[in-house]
C-alpha cells in the first residue's frame, strides 16, 4: 500500500514539474511577443505614453495635496497645555489658610487653591461647587448639601463630610475668628443618615446658598493643630489644597514685603487639571510696584489697578478690560448726626447734580438704588425727584434758619472715590453747606476709628451687593452698631420687617414685592444716595487667554471661576472630523 502511494506521488510531482516548465516557457514567449518585440513601436505612441505618465503623476500629487489639506482643515491654532501665568496682587500674605484670607493677595491665593461648598456660576448666581446638590425645606429653615463623588485633596486623601463638619466647627468656634463666622451664626450643623450635611437655620433665609460660599479645610491635617496658633500652623505655610492649583513654593524677591508664590496645576481638581502648568502670584506692597512690573513685562496680568492708574501702563503688550461687578458706591448719610432731619437729606439730594458727581468716575455705570437689576427683576422702581438746585438751596436755608452748617465727608483712597467725594463736596458748597473731605487709607484703623464709630456726616464708600439682593446688613436697625454694616445708622421698624420678610421669602413674587416696598421707604427716607456701580479693571498680556468676557462677576475674585480654561501657550490641535 505504501509503495503504491509513493509511486503516485512521484508521478504527480513529474506532471507538476512538466506543467510548470511549460508555463514558464509560454510566459517568456508572451512577454517577448507582446512587450519586448513591441518596444520598437514606442516612438509611434510616445505622446500617448507621456500623457498617461503625466496623468498618473497628477493623480499622485492630487492625492498628496488632498491628504495635506484634509489634515490642515482639522487642525486649529489654539491654546494648549503648559506655561506659567503670573498675576500681581497687593497686600501682605500672613497666612495661606483660606479661613483667614483678608488681603487681596490672600483672597487670590485662596480662590486658586481652595474650592468652596457653593460658588457663583458664569451667570453670577450661586450654585453647587464641591457640593453636588443643595436643597432646602419648604419653610427655608433647613438646608441639605450632598458632596460630589470622588473629591480628592491634593495629597490624595478623599474630601469627605468630616472635612466639612470640621471646617464649619472651626468657623463657629468663638476661639477662632474667621472671615466666614457671620455666614453660619446660630446655625446648627450635622450629618444625617443619607450622608448629607444638614444646616438648621434660626429663621428662613432664601439665599442661604450664598452663605455656603466657604472653603473647606482638611481635617486630617488640622485636627491636632492648636486653635490659638491656627493662623501660624504649618498648613498656613504649605497647605494641602482642593482647588485648581496646588502650593509649590514661595520666594522672597529681596524687596520688603514682596514675595512670589508658585502654584502648580492640580490634577485632582474636580473640574479637571488646568491648561496652565503653573500659576505664580507676585505680591507687591503698593501700586507703583505693579505698574513697574507691567511696564517691564515681568508679569502677565493684574486686577489691582483702578482706571486712573492704568494710564501709567503701556498698551504695547497689554489689553485693558473693564468688567462690572456687583458692588456699588454710595453716599451714606449718618442719620445720627447733623443729617438726622429727613427733610434736610431730601433737600440735599434734590440739590445735587448727580451726573456731574458721577463724571468723576469715568466709565462707571450710574446706580440709583441699593438693588441691582441683575439681582432681581423689580419692575416698579420708586421715582426719585429730579434735581433742582434753586429749590433745594431755598429749602436748606429754611430748615437751617440761615445758620451755616458744616459736614464732614469721609472716604478712602481707592479708585475714584476721593475725586467723587470732592465733586460731592463742591455740590454741597454750591448749596451753601460748608464741608471738608478726608480720604483715609483703607485699613483696620479706618474701620475701628471711622466706620465703627460712625465718625462722619457723609461716607462716600463702596459696598458689596452680592449675587442676590440682601440689603438687610446695610439698612436693618439691628446693624446700626459698631460691628454692623448699617453705615447710615438708619432705623425704621417697617423697613426692618420688610427686610426680614424678603430675606426669608422663598416665593420670588412675594420677595420682589417686599423689596419694591423697601425701595419706596429708601427713596423717601434718604439714608443714602446711589452713585455708581463698581467695575474691575483687568490688565492682561495680549498673548494669553484669560476669563471669558461673557462671565458675570459678582466680585473681582470671581474672575478665576473658569481658571482651568486659561492659557498662555499656543499650539496646534487636531479636531475630530
Amino acid at each position: 500500500m505504501a509503495g503504491t502511494l509513493k509511486k503516485r506521488g512521484q508521478k504527480f510531482v513529474r506532471k507538476f514539474s512538466r506543467a510548470s516548465l511549460k508555463a514558464s516557457e509560454e510566459s517568456k514567449e508572451h512577454i517577448k511577443e507582446n512587450f519586448i518585440q513591441r518596444l520598437s513601436h514606442i516612438k509611434k505612441i510616445r505622446l500617448l505614453v507621456l500623457e498617461w505618465v503625466l496623468l498618473v503623476i497628477a493623480l499622485i500629487l492630487l492625492s498628496i495635496a488632498q491628504a495635506f489639506w484634509s489634515g490642515e482643515s482639522y487642525a486649529v491654532d489654539t491654546y494648549i497645555d503648559g506655561g506659567t501665568y503670573i498675576e500681581a496682587t497687593i497686600g501682605r500674605v500672613n497666612s495661606l489658610n483660606p479661613l483667614f484670607a483678608t488681603t487681596s493677595s490672600e483672597k487670590v491665593l485662596s480662590k486658586l487653591m481652595f474650592s468652596t461648598l457653593a460658588a457663583d456660576d458664569y451667570s453670577g448666581h450661586p450654585g453647587p461647587s464641591l457640593a453636588d446638590s443643595i436643597r432646602h425645606s419648604d419653610d427655608g429653615k433647613t438646608w441639605w448639601i450632598h458632596l460630589r463623588d470622588g473629591l480628592t485633596w491634593s495629597d490624595g486623601e478623599p474630601i469627605t463630610n468630616q472635612d466639612v463638619l470640621f471646617t464649619t466647627q472651626l468657623i463657629q468656634n468663638p476661639a477662632v475668628s474667621t472671615i466666614y463666622t457671620a455666614n453660619l451664626e446660630n446655625v446648627r450643623i450635622s450629618e444625617n443618615e443619607n450622608s448629607e450635611i444638614v444646616f438648621e437655620l434660626p429663621s428662613a433665609y432664601a439665599d442661604f446658598v450664598s452663605a455656603l460660599n466657604i472653603p473647606v479645610v482638611p481635617k486630617h491635617i488640622l485636627e491636632d493643630a492648636p486653635l490659638k496658633t491656627l493662623v501660624e500652623a504649618n498648613f498656613s505655610k504649605t497647605p494641602v489644597t482642593s482647588g485648581a492649583f496646588s502650593f509649590n513654593a514661595v520666594q522672597s524677591t529681596g524687596v520688603e514685603d514682596e514675595k512670589v508664590f508658585y502654584l502648580t496645576a492640580n490634577p485632582k481638581y474636580y473640574l479637571g487639571k488646568p491648561m496652565i502648568s503653573s500659576f505664580a502670584v507676585h505680591v507687591y506692597d503698593n501700586k507703583d510696584g505693579v505698574v513697574a512690573a507691567l511696564n517691564s513685562a515681568a508679569i502677565t496680568a493684574t486686577a489691582e489697578l483702578d482706571g486712573k492708574d492704568t494710564d501709567e501702563v503701556s498698551t504695547l503688550n497689554y489689553y485693558k478690560r473693564h468688567t462690572d461687578i456687583n458692588s456699588g458706591a454710595f453716599a451714606f448719610f449718618n442719620t445720627s448726626s447733623t443729617l438726622s432731619n429727613v427733610d434736610l437729606r431730601r433737600a440735599i439730594r434734590q440739590g445735587l447734580n448727580l451726573a456731574e458727581i458721577r463724571s468723576a468716575s469715568p466709565g462707571a455705570k450710574a446706580l440709583d438704588y441699593p438693588i441691582l437689576d441683575s439681582q432681581i427683576n423689580i419692575a416698579n422702581h420708586p421715582i426719585i425727584p429730579a434735581g433742582n438746585e434753586i429749590e433745594a438751596k431755598a429749602k436748606i436755608e429754611e430748615l437751617t434758619g440761615g445758620e451755616p452748617i458744616h459736614l464732614e465727608i469721609a472716604t478712602v483712597n481707592s479708585g475714584y472715590l476721593p475725586e467723587v467725594a470732592e465733586k460731592f463736596a463742591e455740590n454741597l458748597r454750591a448749596l451753601g453747606i460748608e464741608c471738608s473731605v478726608t480720604p483715609y487709607t483703607e485699613s483696620q484703623e479706618f474701620v475701628a476709628n471711622i466706620i465703627s464709630k460712625r465718625n462722619y456726616d457723609i461716607l462716600i464708600y463702596e459696598i458689596i451687593l452680592g449675587s442676590d439682593p440682601d440689603p438687610l446688613p446695610y439698612y436693618h436697625s439691628s446693624q446700626a452698631k459698631a460691628a454692623g454694616l448699617n453705615l447710615s445708622n438708619y432705623r425704621n421698624s417697617l423697613v426692618d420687617d420688610l427686610l426680614v420678610g424678603a430675606r426669608g421669602a422663598l416665593d420670588e413674587t412675594l420677595r420682589t414685592r417686599k423689596y419694591e416696598r423697601f425701595l419706596e421707604y429708601w427713596a423717601t427716607d434718604v439714608p443714602a444716595i446711589g452713585l455708581y456701580q463698581a467695575n474691575m479693571t483687568y490688565i492682561y498680556n495680549k498673548n494669553v487667554q484669560t476669563y471669558n468676557e461673557s462671565n458675570t462677576l459678582v466680585t473681582a475674585i470671581d474672575r478665576f471661576l473658569d481658571v482651568e480654561n486659561w492659557g498662555v501657550t499656543r499650539g496646534t490641535k487636531n479636531q475630530t472630523p
